[in-house]
């Protein structure tokens, strides 16, 4: 499978005025950080994108156990990217990712470094090789970048992947899988109500890292930001749907003074009030191969529910479909902007519900 990689690699500082801000340094050391932070980031999409183990090994120091740990997981995001392509019957045209440091400092030789990455996937279907699609994934990174001899490399890395749940992706059936995908055709939603076309303006402004560089990459400041306090994925989904979709709050599901009640922050209260509130109905649940059928009667305003456990962890908003009319979803922790609705979802534990909201 070829691959042809965005360039252009878009690296910014943090405005000072805003949260956070770069340690004070010259400049000639802020534009040396610049070009070693994309020159580290474009060679490691390269790198997971083609398949390249070697140049992905070379940005790692082996004898570190951090850096060897950080290796070893874009390595196995690396071999999940290719499943999930070849089960999705896609190819991966393009990467581009847009950096913003937010802090930075000196350590050792090196650098320590706090930064905001969104990326933008490309692909296509690989029969219908002239319609492109894309995706955006916002993560947070802190890293350590050092010298080695005549190159840079990681020492150390943590940030919340959206691929951590999707190591047994090699369970499903593939053939099957892909031919109900190749046979989707693109959906016709020029008959959407305005609430829902207000509620998907609404998650596409404020999917954090993962949204369009023009909404500058932001959460609404005018609400809580419950990822420290364990995820805010609910949160944004109720923000939706009281913001954009014009569902009032009542005495179960309410935002004020600063603080969200339990059915609006936690995604497992989130979803039974939805569903025993009348506010929506399940449309299926089960696993992947049980519900995909199913996933093509989903509308943009409507939302899935991960379920593991037996508890509902996690809520994405569906905000559109590709050109198969494969559903794609918005969410935050970890931010998405129309991203496929399985991918990063796809180990054999998870149960998807499919709910269609009444707006």
């Amino acid at each position: 499978m070829g691959f042809l990689i965005g360039s252009g690699l878009g690296v910014y500082f943090w405005n000072s005025a805003k949260e956070g801000s770069i340690a004070v340094m010259d400049e000639s050391s802020n534009d040396m950080l610049v070009l070693k932070v994309q020159e580290m980031f474009d060679d490691r999409n390269s790198a997971l994108l083609g398949e390249d183990r070697s140049l992905l090994k070379s940005l790692y120091d082996g004898e570190i156990r951090y850096s060897l740990w950080a290796y070893e997981h874009e390595l196995k995001k690396m071999r999940y990217l290719h499943k999930w392509s070849d089960k999705q019957g896609v190819d991966f045209t393009g990467i581009n990712s847009e950096i913003v440091v937010r802090r930075a400092s000196k350590k050792d030789d090196g650098y320590s470094l706090n930064l905001l990455v969104s990326t933008e996937y490309k692909y296509v279907y690989q029969d219908l090789l002239s319609t492109p699609n894309s995706f955006r994934i916002g993560t947070y990174h802190s890293l350590d970048l050092m010298p080695r001899d005549e190159r840079w490399v990681i020492t150390r890395e943590w940030y919340k992947d959206p691929f951590a749940d999707s190591l047994e992706l090699d369970q499903v059936k593939n053939q099957e899988i892909k031919d109900l995908i190749l046979a989707g055709e693109p959906k016709d939603l020029s008959e959407l109500n305005q609430r829902r076309r207000e509620a998907v303006d609404y998650v596409e402004r404020y999917s954090g890292a993962a949204s369009l560089p023009e909404y500058e990459f932001q959460y609404n400041p005018e609400y809580r930001n419950y990822n420290p306090l364990g995820g805010d994925c609910a949160n944004f989904a109720s923000q939706m749907l009281h913001e954009g979709g014009g569902f009032p709050k009542d005495g179960t599901w309410r935002y004020e003074r600063g603080a969200g009640s339990r059915a609006w922050v936690n995604a497992h209260a989130f979803n039974q009030y939805m569903i025993y509130s009348g506010r929506a109905s399940r449309i299926a649940r089960g696993g992947y191969e049980q519900v995909l059928e199913a996933s093509y009667k989903l509308l943009p305003g409507d939302y899935i529910a991960y379920e593991k456990g037996g508890t509902v962890d996690h809520i994405s908003v569906v905000t559109g479909m590709d050109s198969k009319g494969y559903a794609l979803v918005n969410s935050h922790n970890v931010d998405r902007h129309r991203v496929p609705w399985d991918l990063g979802w796809s180990d054999q534990s998870i149960k998807f519900w499919l709910v269609r909201v009444h707006y």
